[in-house]
């Protein structure tokens, strides 16, 4: 039976493909991480080239270690890395420079002079965003202006842009289709959300030519086919694009929040919070974006969301820069070897604050630090500490919701922290709820691939696919903690002048 979906999940530090059954079961799946490029403190990039093949790679892998023919696959979805920007020829495919990655804050400056020159209500109006380094319009301006000669070719059409969504687009379809799906668009600071739509005078202010832009379609469809001769894929030629989405729109979708007030939090290399408004856009009073989710059928849904830039890359950074732990387990088992985190708090601005503080100059804060303070402390804080943003995002959310929540779904690599997972519960006071298979990401890029190839009618369809997870429920006030949390957050704050 034709009914196996192709989910591709290009993420920050790896591809992934994940092979689902209709019922959403993990048939096989591949991972294959690519290099992450530091050229001066607070840059981050990716060589195009490195992160095209890692993920051509991994859906061979996923496809080919399944058994499963290619023609039982009814179609592929594609799941991706926000914001993250990349510029290639026309003619060629050949990429012009490094992608620059959302975690990038190259552009601050620029967006610090938007945000003076009064232009910060303008570009909330249009497009639910903050002037801030975290999106992709400035990144293009960025490649524009600093690449020799890229302003020129791109006026001349001879450029492309797009975010990875339409890099993988364009390559998976062998240059046919130049397209980005409305979850991404919405995240550029170029697109008006209500219009759905690139905004001309946004493109102006930004120095972006909207000549040079991917088409804006909808998350579900006909998005093109798999092309004959793309690199590792040969097998899959002919197989159908039927669903696209940013990672965290796609996992807000895979969590099966599709009414108004179910929220979801993955816990990945950033920690993302998103609440489904409904058909609505809702301005943000408490610092949150207001995004689209996705667009199905004519109809939109939108999306309040919040993010914490380092989640996950804290735990890494433990790993790999202090060389505290092993592996990214070793940091639960720590945390759970002392009864408390010893007055250690963790700020994990390295790359400044995101929602609803919004501080591009912030930094990485530790501090409490004693001669008591043993390793086990330092990864309890940095756990900790993620729940904390959380907390901090939810908390904001209440205030435009005007209501409390009353339960949270979680997803990402992180989450698998069964003490991390209680701690935020805790915090929150409501229960926090962990599905079976917590790769919601990829799950919810291959079911807008199965609403796009007709394997479902409707998003409720989905729902009851979704397997029983674990619930953790509240056991302990942390409030006490959590007010010297905010003490430690102050100190991480405009660590650098503007």
């Amino acid at each position: 039976m034709k009914d196996y979906l192709l989910a591709l999940d290009q993420g920050t530090t790896s591809s992934r493909a994940i092979l689902f059954t209709r019922r959403g079961e993990v048939v096989s799946s591949a991972q294959i991480p690519f290099s992450q490029h530091y050229p001066q403190p607070g840059w981050v990039e990716h060589d195009p080239l490195e992160l095209l093949d890692s993920q051509l790679r991994a859906a061979a892998l996923c496809v080919e270690q399944s058994g499963v023919a290619p023609g039982q696959i009814t179609g592929v979805g594609l799941a991706n890395q926000r914001e993250t920007a990349l510029m290639w020829e026309k003619d060629t495919g050949k990429p012009v420079g490094n992608a620059i990655v959302w975690q990038c804050r190259r552009t601050a400056e620029f967006c610090t002079q938007l945000r003076r020159g009064g232009y910060t209500d303008a570009i909330r109006a249009k497009t639910g965003l903050l002037p801030d380094a975290y999106f992709s319009g400035t990144k293009y301006r960025w490649l524009l202006e600093q690449i020799p000669g890229a302003r020129r070719r791109a006026e001349r059409g001879e450029l492309l842009c797009g975010t990875v969504d339409s890099w993988l687009l364009w390559n998976l379809t062998g240059g046919k289709v130049h397209a980005s799906d409305y979850s991404n668009c919405c995240r550029t600071m170029l697109f008006d959300i209500h219009k759905k739509q690139w905004d001309e005078d946004l493109c102006r202010l930004l120095e972006v030519p909207m000549g040079w832009l991917p088409r804006p379609v909808e998350n579900s469809g006909d998005l093109g086919v798999i092309a004959q001769g793309v690199p590792h894929l040969e097998a899959l030629a002919g197989v159908p694009i039927c669903g696209a989405a940013g990672d965290q729109q796609a996992a807000l979708f895979g969590q099966g929040c599709f009414a108004p007030g179910q929220l979801k939090n993955t816990y990945g290399t950033g920690c993302f919070t998103l609440l489904n408004t409904g058909e609505t856009p809702v301005a943000s009073q408490n610092g949150l974006l207001t995004c689209i989710g996705w667009g199905l059928g004519g109809k939109t849904t939108y999306v309040l969301e919040g993010s914490v830039f380092n989640a996950g890359s804290s735990i890494q950074w433990l790993r790999d820069a202090l060389g505290l732990i092993h592996q990214a387990s070793d940091c639960d088992r720590l945390a759970e070897e002392v009864p408390d985190n010893g007055g250690v708090y963790l700020v994990s601005a390295f790359t400044g604050l995101g929602a609803p503080h919004w501080d591009m100059y912030a930094r990485g804060t530790l501090v409490g630090l004693t001669r008591g303070t043993t390793k086990a402390h330092i990864c309890r804080a940095a756990l900790e500490g993620i729940a904390y943003q959380t907390a901090d995002l939810i908390a904001a959310m209440e205030g435009d919701a005007g209501h409390k929540i009353q339960a949270l779904r979680v997803d990402g690599g992180a989450s698998v922290s069964d003490f991390m997972m209680q701690y935020q519960a805790d915090l929150l006071g409501v229960p926090v709820e962990r599905p079976n298979v917590v790769e919601t990401t990829a799950w919810g890029a291959a079911c807008l691939a199965g609403l796009g190839a007709g394997l479902w009618k409707s998003p409720q369809e989905i729902v009851g696919e979704r397997a029983p997870g674990k619930v953790y429920h509240p056991k302990t006030d942390r409030s006490r903690e959590y007010a010297r949390w905010r003490k430690a957050l102050n100190r991480a704050k405009a660590w650098e002048e503007e």
